[in-house]
């Protein structure tokens, strides 16, 4: 680069010689006009030509007035001219002149008197078309208004990247005055901006042309110190008329506040989608563990990278679980969910085990104050805090845990648990948006989980109850080998009135008996057990089938009209006989060994309760190795198969005479029994046996 040269954008050297002209007399057109003292034309440039429309060997040497004025204005141009000359000041102003066309136009001039070494005088004029520089005023008038007005920041940078101008509002966005900017660099002014990625972005922009749009920008400046501020800025590049690079303008827009509310409606959606999918995904079911694996498989990874969900241990069985000063949590872990963090996972406690957390473990508090708690940054002794032992706490260090957040159960105003979650893998802190996520997820969770531990206690009740009500009986009776199975409601905590006995009599006889009383809850439960009370007393007279069931009609029709099927055989293994009787109930089926099994053809009989028609008894065979299946319908019956397709498919799964009957009671129900009947099974099944 020779000394004449200007220095490349971005140096630091000074101009040393002549840079390249600018375009702005370019779009002035200026003309140059001298004449001398007589107001002859004696130097005329070739913007005058183009101007007035007068070649220079039109214009040299005549009068100028003459030439460009018209005859009206010739005698106030030359008192002008005479001013001009004799005084020696300037004259400025807007007059109009003929063009060489016949037009006329208005022509800002610029008149002044020239002086020679020999003492001559000479008027230069400098003129240039008045519209042009109007245009030119206007033009720069509105971008001064523009400038200084706009809220926009708004700064003009030289090829150095020192700052030109800036505007107010720039001024005011960082905090230095407009003073303080002009001949300093963005890092000089600014120094807690990211000054290497704008100014590499500025010299791109000086290099190519290409403008930089709405590019994000984020740092503090002396106007806000303590709060970071996000900006988009704008980078363009400036050019004369001469495509002259001039330097960069840039615009700036404070979009923090916008982009905080961006960002808290990205984060209110994705609470909301989060929420919805919960909503979706716990509480499927009543099953306590299923419904803490669903919380926990909801909040991670979304909200946390180790989710465990652990109850009241006192909550679990049944009781309240308040917790006074000093007390410590005794917490039962019913779900723990990580992705891939095998360390947290150990430091966890395993579902199904019971953990006794010290009063000063941060879980313990949470539960006993009803309260979450949030640990932003754990630090070393925030672990053993955490952990429900030393152990565990340096397997949280090694796992890498940085941000804890532990948030109660609640239903009901109940305390019943907590919802530990941990951030590994995730950088970010728990804030509160994840407080209030996690509060809703909790809250949500917590009333299932109440629903789930309420149905399991009555359940349990009721189950016990069916079962105190039921018989128990030896598994080899005289003649007999027998199985059965109860089998409640795959969906409901009411007890069932369906049941079974099996009734020893005299010589060496067995009453074999399946019922169903219809309907369930505690009455059909209070039926079953007087039937049950009633059909053992009538066996032990010895009674035909057919009167006995006519017996059990009666006492049936007063018990508040009650309605219930019955099968009651009676099996002599002298005579390898059985005599059947049927109220109404499905028919029992046979199996003998090399025959296909069968459903017993027995009249079927009207239920118990209805009254006034008589029972038939009938009799068949009943050899040793002879197997005979009672059931109830909650077996077979479906809402999308027919009885019929369904008793095939029972007498497809006796295929097996030999099967012990303990297995074929399994097999029975866990092939045919429908998870979601809203029915109970009771099944009975006896095998005749070879007398000693």
């Amino acid at each position: 680069m020779s000394p004449a040269e200007a220095s490349v954008p971005g140096g630091r050297e000074p101009v040393r010689g002549p840079v390249r002209p600018g375009g702005l007399l370019d779009v002035l057109s200026v003309a140059s006009v001298v004449l001398d003292a007589k107001g002859r034309i004696v130097l005329w440039s070739p913007q005058a030509e183009e101007l007035f429309g007068y070649t220079a060997r039109e214009a040299l040497g005549q009068y100028a007035a003459r030439l460009m004025v018209d005859e009206r204005h010739i005698e106030l141009v030359g008192k002008l001219f005479a001013d001009v000359m004799s005084t020696g000041r300037s004259w400025a102003g807007g007059f109009p002149i003929r063009h060489k066309d016949g037009t006329t136009h208005v022509v800002e001039f610029r008149n002044m008197r020239l002086m020679d070494d020999n003492g001559d005088v000479f008027a230069l004029g400098l003129a240039a078309d008045q519209s042009t520089v109007r245009r030119l005023e206007q033009d720069v008038a509105l971008s001064e208004r523009i400038v200084k007005q706009s809220p926009i920041g708004l700064a003009v940078l030289d090829t150095e990247l020192r700052f030109v101008s800036v505007n107010p509002a720039l001024e005011q966005m960082n905090g230095v005055p407009a003073e303080e900017h002009v001949g300093r660099t963005i890092r000089e002014v600014l120094p807690f901006l990211d000054a290497d990625a704008l100014e590499s972005a500025y010299l791109r922009v000086l290099r190519t042309g290409e403008p930089v749009i709405d590019e994000s920008a984020v740092g503090r400046t002396p106007a806000d110190p303590d709060e970071e501020h996000i900006w988009s800025v704008s980078v363009y590049r400036l050019e004369d008329a001469l495509d002259n690079v001039l330097g960069v303008a840039t615009s700036v827009v404070d979009i923090t506040e916008p982009y905080r509310a961006g960002v808290e409606a990205e984060n209110a959606r994705r609470r909301l989608a989060v929420i919805a999918d919960a909503s979706a995904r716990i509480g499927t079911t009543l099953d306590l563990d299923r419904i803490a694996r669903e919380l926990a498989d909801v909040a991670v990874p979304e909200l946390a990278d180790v989710a465990a969900v652990d109850l009241l241990d006192t909550v679990a069985e049944g009781r309240t679980g308040t917790l006074g000063p000093g007390e410590p949590a005794v917490l039962r872990a019913l779900a723990v969910r990580a992705e891939q963090e095998a360390d947290a996972v150990q430091a966890a406690d395993a579902p199904g085990t019971v953990a006794r957390y010290a009063p000063d473990r941060l879980i313990t508090e949470c539960v006993r104050t009803g309260e979450a708690v949030v640990v932003p940054q754990v630090k070393d002794e925030d672990l053993a805090r955490i952990a429900p032992s030393g152990e565990a706490a340096v397997l949280l260090g090694r796992a890498g845990v940085h941000s804890y957040l532990a948030v109660p159960l609640i239903a009901r105003g109940e305390v019943l648990g907590a919802l530990d979650l941990r951030r590994t893998r995730n950088p970010a802190s728990f804030d509160d948006d994840d407080l209030l996520l996690a509060r809703e997820l909790a809250a949500r969770a917590a009333v299932q989980i109440d629903n789930a531990r309420w149905y399991q206690s009555a359940r349990t009740t009721a189950l016990t109850l069916q079962r105190s009500l039921l018989p128990t009986h030896p598994r080899v009776t005289f003649g007999l080998e027998v199985a059965s199975r109860y089998q409640p409601a795959g969906a409901t905590v009411e007890v069932g009135g369906d049941w079974f006995d099996v009734i020893p009599l005299e010589g060496g006889r067995t009453a074999l008996v399946v019922g169903d009383v219809m309907g369930s809850g505690i009455n059909a439960a209070a039926t079953m057990g007087r039937l049950r009370t009633a059909t053992t007393t009538l066996a032990s007279l010895g009674l035909d089938p057919a009167v006995l069931l006519e017996h059990l009609d009666k006492t049936t029709s007063g018990l508040d009209h009650s309605i219930a099927t019955c099968v009651y055989a009676v099996y002599d293994p002298h005579l390898r006989r059985c005599r059947i009787a049927n109220a109404g109930h499905l028919p029992p089926a046979r199996l003998r060994p090399g025959r296909p099994p069968e459903l017993l053809d027995l009249p079927t009989g009207v239920p118990l309760g209805v009254g006034g028609i008589p029972f038939a008894t009938t009799t068949v065979d009943f050899e040793p190795g002879d197997e005979l299946v009672f059931y109830t319908d909650g077996l077979v019956e479906t809402r999308t198969h027919s009885l019929d397709e369904r008793l095939d498919e029972l007498l497809a799964l006796l295929d097996d005479p030999a099967r012990p009957l303990e297995e074929a009671c399994d097999l029975l129900l866990r092939e045919l029994h429908h998870p979601d009947n809203h029915d109970d099974v009771a099944l009975l099944i006896a095998r005749a046996r070879e007398l000693p």
